[in-house]
């Protein structure tokens, strides 16, 4: 007879699954399907995404700096998948066949503020921070510190030599950093959501699905770029129909690799 007691015990992270290409299409659709089945969702939990991103530019438009507005371009991934959560919870209601309510979502995204989530906000926060410090030290390593101050001709700078150099170092540095943020939380945020797990394995599993899935999870990451990119050159408000879809498909992307 086996004794249990001798077992080793199970592992907490959970075992990392493979899939293919052609489940992007798939929860592409069901993440539009998700919205249109429930909009005003959507609508809400993208305003301040892009409430947020008119400040910005409103406040560098006044201080003539709009050349940074690249930064935020390139930092507004990192902290967008936060938009997603209420948006996991209308998802995984609408898979148990409910008609999803105000009180019931927002209650689960308020009581989200005393587990494992506002770990991984804060962890996000601090890389978007440093993404911003270490843009402004390549700003002026390549373009001279005068250039930080001369607001007249900056703009006309960035358009020489050295100022399309910054593009592409910038575009660069900015992808790696939004590829680490995309890789410890594309499915760690739906993870802690759907289960009872630390904010640290959570990571490790969305770090080893993203790797083990590598041409997928790239693929997926470049899609969620090019329809941020195209909601954010659109005055912010592509974001009202990107920001719900890309965020109910994400959980549908979660819920094929972990059922």
């Amino acid at each position: 007879m086996t004794d249990l007691s001798a077992q080793p015990p199970a592992s907490p992270v959970p075992e990392i699954p493979t899939v293919s290409l052609k489940v992007l299409g798939h929860v592409l659709k069901a993440g539009w399907a998700d919205f249109w089945a429930a909009p005003l969702f959507g609508i809400f939990f993208s305003i301040f995404y892009v409430v947020g991103g008119w400040i910005m530019l409103s406040i560098l438009y006044q201080a003539g700096q709009m050349w940074w507005a690249l930064y935020l371009v390139v930092g507004f991934p990192l902290v967008a998948p936060f938009a997603a959560v209420g948006l996991y919870e209308v998802s995984r209601q609408l898979g148990q066949g409910k008609r999803p309510k105000w009180r019931s979502v927002l209650g689960v995204v308020l009581a989200e503020r005393n587990r494992q989530v506002p770990w991984i906000g804060a962890l996000i926060l601090f890389w978007f921070m440093f993404w911003v410090f270490l843009a402004h030290g390549m700003f002026a390593l390549i373009m001279g510190l005068s250039a930080l101050t001369n607001i007249t001709n900056s703009f006309e700078s960035l358009m020489s030599s050295q100022g399309l150099l910054l593009l592409v170092v910038e575009l660069g540095v900015g992808g790696f950093f939004a590829f680490v943020a995309y890789t410890i939380t594309a499915i760690s945020l739906p993870l802690l959501l759907d289960r009872e797990i630390d904010f640290v394995t959570a990571m490790i599993v969305s770090t080893q699905t993203v790797f083990r899935n590598l041409l997928v999870m790239v693929t997926w990451a470049l899609i969620i770029a090019v329809l941020m990119f195209l909601g954010m050159i659109l005055g912010f408000i592509g974001l009202f129909i990107v920001l719900p879809v890309l965020g109910h498909a994400t959980w549908h992307l979660y819920q094929r690799l972990f059922p």
